[in-house]
């Protein structure tokens, strides 16, 4: 028996992150009865595969969403601003990518992994977690419930693809540039990312940490629904495709071994555990690249501090970071 299907609005269908929705929407077979494209007026006309069938991208506008049930998107915060609204007025669900609602008291943010009962409270907008703040939850979320966190530091090593399709030909460029003994002339970062590491992600605020490194300190607190976790963050942009990765150290209120913490994270939902030095198993960005799980290996006691452990998570940013968490959004939506 066939069940209900869904008309589904993609906003940003031509870029990275609307791209992925779009596999993963059917990859996954989620029951999609119209499938609507939206872009920018640039991208108006371009045809989509989907389903065995193709379909034509639109011009997004306020009256882009009649019939539609479920809004995925993926175009910016501004864009965000303008058209979710429209949306929801015509009567769809918007699960939004951009970080336009996520600290809106009145938007849930969700990880289906963490605190899918969120999405219950929506006035019509869900709003997506940052990519980084993604696959740091689905990994602390089982060990905070087993042994409280009191605090985390966090170093990021985050892909160009972070930055959208401009940041990966800017690496792209820049490197061959190098290999051909060329002037390098960054386009998207503020310095050459070829071979390098760059600590400044987004603009930089008073205190001197970057939006993005506040922006993972507000949504853990918000989706871990607990303020009392203590967090500081330092985010890098690394020579890297797809693929972000963490170090993360915590300290807890009880202790917790490593193997206790393997265990754990080993039975937890969304999260996959490759954690064995000795045979040179751990997570990785190549790895990670195209796959769903939230890697974490490395695992180890921090004797440093009372209650200590050091983690290393990898996930695929556009995917779990990203596109992916926005489907289970939107699966556990259709599943009330």
């Amino acid at each position: 028996m066939i069940g209900k299907l869904y008309n589904v609005a993609v906003v940003g269908a031509t870029g990275v992150v609307g791209q992925e929705m779009m596999k993963i929407l059917e990859q996954r077979n989620f029951p999609v009865n119209d499938l609507r494209p939206l872009a920018s007026i640039r991208s108006e006309g371009v045809e989509i595969a989907f389903k065995d069938d193709t379909w034509t991208v639109e011009e997004l506008t306020r009256e882009s969403f009649e019939g539609i049930d479920i809004a995925l998107f993926s175009a910016g915060a501004d864009r965000s601003v303008e058209f979710a609204p429209a949306a929801v007025e015509s009567g769809a669900v918007v699960i939004d990518n951009s970080s336009a609602f996520r600290m809106d008291p009145d938007t849930p943010l969700v990880a289906p992994e963490v605190n899918p009962g969120a999405i219950d409270r929506h006035n019509g907008i869900i709003a997506n977690p940052n990519c980084s703040t993604i696959q740091l939850v689905v990994a602390l979320k089982p060990l905070h419930d087993a042994a409280r966190i009191r605090r985390v530091v966090v170093s990021t090593y985050q892909s160009v693809s972070g930055g959208g399709r401009a940041a990966m030909e800017d690496l792209s460029r820049q490197t061959r540039d190098i290999f051909n003994f060329s002037p390098v002339e960054p386009e998207k970062f503020p310095h050459q990312i070829a071979f390098n590491c760059i600590p400044h992600i987004d603009v930089f605020m008073d205190g001197g940490y970057t939006k993005e490194e506040i922006k993972m300190i507000n949504e853990t607190k918000k989706i871990m629904e607990d303020d009392t976790i203590k967090l500081t963050v330092t985010s890098v942009r690394v020579p890297v495709f797809y693929g972000h990765s963490e170090s993360v150290n915590i300290e807890f209120e009880r202790r917790i071994s490593a193997q206790q913490a393997r265990d754990i994270l080993a039975s937890a939902p969304g999260v996959e555990v490759v954690d064995d030095p000795d045979e040179a198993k751990y997570p990785m960005a190549i790895d990670a690249a195209g796959k769903d799980p939230v890697y974490v290996g490395r695992i180890r006691e921090d004797d440093t501090v009372d209650h200590g452990l050091n983690l290393w998570i990898v996930s695929d940013n556009i995917r779990k970071g990203a596109a992916l968490n926005a489907v289970q959004i939107a699966e556990k939506l259709v599943e009330e």
